[in-house]
């Protein structure tokens, strides 16, 4: 769905994780977003990965979505100062909002929740619900044993080859800016 703004979702971690560099690759990715003049679509909590992206985006003036399930309001301190904020009954349709929302998905490391959502998109490209970029920003090595579960799933004869190609691994935030540069492209085209 194209949006009248290229809208990023990104799926990641309620918590900054053990590694300094997820925080920080999380935050490049909040300012990125914000200054190619994109919408940054999240899960609306001011904490962790998840809060790390939304407070570069807006510190940078970028337009923020966040979307939150009512019982997770306290425990993951929804933010007030999205641009707009969405409350949903359930976890599945906060995830639902959010991917109609957005013209490509990013996924920084995060635990079972980011894990939930990353599998979800992903079953839904295979059965051809959608045909959205779906980018996995594999900050210092973090998601490189998902990459091998996919391979696995493939390698014993659970999905096609087609699945391992329907995600896109990128190294850096700087990989990451080019990869959505090339969905934003083909968006438009």
């Amino acid at each position: 769905m194209q949006t009248e703004i290229f809208s990023v979702c990104v799926f990641c971690g309620s918590r900054a994780g053990a590694n300094p560099g997820y925080e920080t690759a999380a935050h490049d990715v909040g300012h990125l977003i914000a200054t190619r003049g994109w919408r940054l679509v999240y899960g609306a909590g001011d904490i962790g990965l998840m809060g790390a992206v939304a407070r570069a985006a807006k510190a940078a003036g970028g337009e923020t979505l966040g979307v939150i399930p009512v019982h997770l309001m306290d425990r993951e301190t929804a933010s007030r100062d999205a641009s707009r904020l969405v409350v949903t009954e359930t976890m599945h349709e906060r995830k639902k909002v959010m991917f109609m929302n957005s013209d490509a998905i990013v996924v920084l490391p995060g635990g079972a929740g980011s894990l939930d959502e990353f599998f979800e998109v992903l079953t839904w490209r295979q059965i051809g619900l959608h045909d959205k970029p779906l980018l996995l920003l594999n900050t210092e090595g973090y998601w490189d044993k998902l990459l091998e579960l996919v391979d696995h799933i493939v390698a014993q004869g659970f999905a096609d080859d087609s699945l391992r190609g329907f995600v896109q691994p990128v190294k850096d935030v700087g990989r990451l800016g080019e990869a959505l540069l090339a969905a934003r492209s083909s968006a438009t085209a």
